[in-house]
This record gives C-alpha cells, structure tokens and sequence, in this order.
C-alpha cells in the first residue's frame, strides 16, 4: 500500500505526459501497472483544475488503516507496488539502454570476432598443399646445403658447429612460426583491421623475437660447448666465442628477414581471402631451414678466417648483437600482447632449444661416422617436413579456440580426458579433418622431395626400396606422434590459462627435430646392419 504526495505528483506527470484534471480540493493520485503509469480521476465538489506538480512526496505505511494526514494533503492507492522496486526498475532500464547505446557504438568501431571459417577437408587441403610443397622444396634446398657445407673447413675442425643447426633451425619453429600463428590468430579475430592496431603488433612481435633471437642464440652457442665438448674434456676458448658469435649473428639476422616475410604473408593471405594459419607457417619453414643454414655456414665460415689474424672480431660480433637487446626488450614492452610473450614466453623456447640441441648431438655424432655421411642431407628434410605439419595444426587448433570464446580459465574446469588416437584422427570436428589431411600429405610429399634430391644427386645413398620403406616409415611414425601431441598439448595448455600461439609451436617442433633425427639416425643403423649400404653417391 503506497501513499502518493506533492512531490510524487511531478515525478508522475512527467513520465506519462497525462495532464490529470482533478476536482478542487482532490489531490491526484497515480497507478502503476504493466512498466507505465495511469492517473486516477477523482472528483470532489464538482469543481476540476490542474495540479501543480511540486513538493509531493512518496510515503509507504504498511496498512491503509494508518492513513491520518490531512484531508487534501494525500490520497492513498492500494496498488500493491513497491515503489521502492520500481525506482530500482526504472535505473536498471535506463542503464540497460545506456548499455545498449554503448554496445552499438563499440560495435560500429570494433567489429566482433568472425565466426570459425567452415573448410571442408578439400579446401583445407587445396590451400595446405601449396604451401606445403613449397616449404618442402626449401628443406631440400636446406639439406642441399647441409650436405655440401659438411665438408667445409669450418664443419670439420668445429664440429660442434653440427649441434647449432638443429637449434637454429628450430628458431623457425621456436619464434618464427609462433610469430606467425600469433599473428594468423590476430588477424582472424579482428586484432589487425586497422593501421593503427596492426602497426603496433607488427612493432612489437619484430623486437620481441629479435630478444629471443639473441637470448637463444646465446643459449644455443653454449649447449654446443656443453654437448660437444665436456664429454670429449677439449675446450678451446677460440672456438667457443666462434660459436658464440656464429650463433647469435644468424639467430638475430634470419629472425629479422623471416619476420618481415611472415608479416607480409599474413596481411596478403587476409587480403585475398585465406586462411594465414594454412599458409604462413609452411612458407616460413620453406625460407626458414635454407635461410638460416646459409648465414650459419657463410657467418661461421668468415669468423674462423678471423681466428688466426683478427682475434677480437668474434667477442666484437657478440658484443654488438648483445648490446641492441635492451633497445628491442624496451620496443616490446610498449605493446601489451608482447609484453605479456617478453615476460612469460622464455620457458618454452629455451627448454625447445635444448631439445633441439640433443637432436644436433645425434647429428654431430652421426655425421662424423663415415657411414653415415648420408643422413645430412635428409635431415633437414624430415624434420622440417613434421614441423610445418604439426606447426599448421597447432596453429588451427589455437585459432579455433580463440575464434570460439572457450574461456582460457574457469572456476571449475571439468577435466578433460586425453585424446585417443581415434577421436584425433577420426573425429567429426574440424580439427580432426585437418589432421588426416595434413597425414595424408606425408608420403606423397616426401615422395616427391626424395626424387627431387635424387635428381640432383645430392646426398650419400643410393634411393633404394628399402631405403625409401624405412625412411617413410620413420617419417610417418613421426607426423603421427607430433598431431597427436598437437591434439593434446594445445587443449591442454588451453585449459591451463596459457596461450597455446605462444608455448605450444616451439615444443611441437623441437619434438619434432629430436624424433626426426633419431628415427633417421635409427633407420641409417638398420640398414647398415641389413647390408643396405653404401657412400659413394654424391662425392
């Protein structure tokens, strides 16, 4: 029961635009019903005017019987409408079309995220393939190389040198193809639809992976000393600053030139439409491997020259390379997504690196054997060939949960169970499409990148059947372990409130360098022992 006064009076004409014509002496009075509100006539002495609307007041008493103003002061309504209630209602409904105002005004100036693409296995395949093949050319091109510059000067007095190239070409994996599928996610939610937004994420990510270009450069130039050396008990102080400076030169130098190139990959691919996480990383795996291998074997090649008559160059390459740093930690810092990787992304690239460098200890230590002087120019082939595979997967499943709202943390996680090799492969989903396409491209792919160094004579052994049995073998067992772990660990990471674009690629690859390598190494023991042997192709 509600008693309407004075002041009440105003309010109420206000929101209905009702003028109340009410007998003299008859005070108006108001009825809410269904959000609006309704005068009530009341006639008194038969004489009507209009109401000032001023010094009313809402009064609640708990019964009518407790009415004892003064006659004409008030009139009580038995409504039952808490009136209290309903002021509270009114905000709510003006906040609720304030908000709304505002959320269209924020939709006009940031669009929301699109859908997930929908791709069929075709179309998935149709535009992987390209780019697959493409970067596999590159890995043969990089194992051309390998196989050349095994037998330089450099390569065969450092031959801790063989330990660099798995984590230097692991940096494709580690921070190039993190940068790309950092960036493929930003440009498919909307991240880079303006200059403004795309100028700072292109800012940041070129000064955060030339940190941690030069940090794991640094890095990997000591895991060579630790695994080549200490074992052996030689340590030449020489040579350890000549990997030092070899190391960090070509880290920060690939890094930059590769990093320009995926940026440019991933705003042409919005641009014409496709999907970056299909073709960014293949293509920065293709320059990736025969880039950095290059300016590994020319860098290394120049600084020993320097050994004998300018011995303070190499400490002066390091010096240099290491004092730009803090420029770069400074530019990174002044752009939030950066700031977050240059904080907490060191774990999995360092750890990434030094599974890399096992696997360069397996390719140091069977280079050096002479019968199994064929493996170089296959190594780079199958390792780069798994890591575009499962980089490509890690990268669409990260985008996927992104582009579908899944929170990164919840309260009360319900836990997930690990995916059997059934639900990765043969699932219904998007991502288990994906992983069969992407499968189904390693044999006739290695295939192809097989004839092709055979073409070109490259390499230590004759393609044999058996030879090309086992090498499938390897290469599959390989890509089945790493989509699986793919599967796996970007879910897992997902669920861990860690961003599966950041730490999830450099693991995939280095487990990917480390299998490769071994399963090669392994399949070269095999044959040896089968008597499927022989060292004379290619010399």
């Amino acid at each position: 029961m509600v008693l309407w006064s004075k002041e009440q009076d105003k309010l109420s004409e206000m929101s209905t635009g009702a003028v109340d014509a009410k007998k003299e002496g008859a005070p108006p009075a108001y009825h809410h019903s269904n959000g609006s509100v309704h005068p009530i006539m009341i006639q008194k002495e038969g004489v009507e005017e209009l109401r000032q609307a001023e010094g009313y007041e809402l009064t609640e008493v708990s019964a009518f019987s407790e009415r004892s103003e003064p006659e004409g002061e008030t009139v009580v309504v038995d409504c039952r409408v808490n009136a209290k209630g309903q002021r509270e209602e009114d905000a709510l409904l003006e906040n609720a079309s304030q908000s709304n105002e505002s959320d269209d005004t924020s939709t006009d100036q940031s669009p929301e995220p699109p859908a997930p693409l929908k791709e069929t296995s075709f179309s998935i395949g149709l535009q992987v393939v390209i780019p697959f093949l493409l970067a596999g050319f590159g890995t043969v091109a990089a194992g051309m190389v390998l196989d050349i510059v095994q037998h330089w000067t450099v390569f065969t007095e450092v031959t801790e040198v063989f330990i660099l190239v798995p984590a230097l070409l692991g940096l494709k994996g580690n921070l190039e193809m993190t940068l790309a599928s950092r960036l493929s996610t930003a440009a498919n939610i909307g991240q880079m639809d303006t200059a403004k937004e795309m100028g700072k994420m292109v800012m940041g990510n070129l000064a955060l992976i030339q940190v941690q270009a030069t940090v794991v450069g640094f890095l990997a130039s000591i895991a060579a000393v630790i695994f080549g050396w200490i074992p052996e008990g030689h340590f030449k102080l020489g040579h350890a600053v000549l990997l030092c400076a070899s190391s960090v030169s070509t880290a920060f130098i690939a890094s930059l030139l590769l990093g320009l190139i995926m940026i440019g990959v991933i705003i042409a691919s919005r641009k014409v439409g496709i999907n970056p996480d299909n073709v960014a990383t293949p293509i920065a795996a293709s320059l990736g491997d025969l880039i950095t291998l290059a300016l590994l074997a020319g860098i290394s090649t120049g600084l020993y020259k320097q050994l004998d008559h300018n011995d303070y160059v190499n400490p002066l390459v390091c010096a240099i390379f290491v004092a730009l740093t803090p420029v770069w930690v400074l530019i990174a810092r002044r752009i939030p997504p950066t700031r977050e990787v240059l904080y907490s992304g060191w774990e999995p690239v360092i750890i990434a690196m030094a599974i890399s460098s096992v696997g360069g200890l397996i390719l140091d230590k069977t280079v050096s054997n002479p019968n199994f002087a064929g493996i170089a120019v296959f190594s780079p082939v199958i390792n780069g060939v798994a890591g575009n595979l499962v980089a490509v997967q890690a990268s669409r499943i990260s985008t996927y949960l992104h582009m579908t709202a899944l929170p990164m943390v919840e309260p009360n996680p319900p836990p997930r169970k690990c995916p059997t090799p059934c639900s990765t492969f043969f699932g219904s989903s998007v991502n288990s499409r994906s992983a069969r396409v992407l499968f189904l491209l390693v044999a006739p792919g290695h295939l192809v990148f097989l004839y092709a160094i055979n073409s070109m004579q490259g390499g230590h052994t004759t393609l044999t059947s058996i030879f090309i049995a086992f090498y499938l073998a390897a290469a599959l067992l390989q890509v089945v372990i790493l989509l699986y772990l793919a599967d796996w660990m970007v879910h897992w990471m997902w669920g861990r409130g860690m961003d599966p674009d950041n730490f999830s690629i450099p693991y995939l690859t280095a487990l990917g360098d480390l299998l490769g390598t071994g399963f090669l190494a392994l399949c070269f023991h095999i044959l040896w022992l089968i008597g499927d042997r022989d060292t004379d192709v290619g010399d």
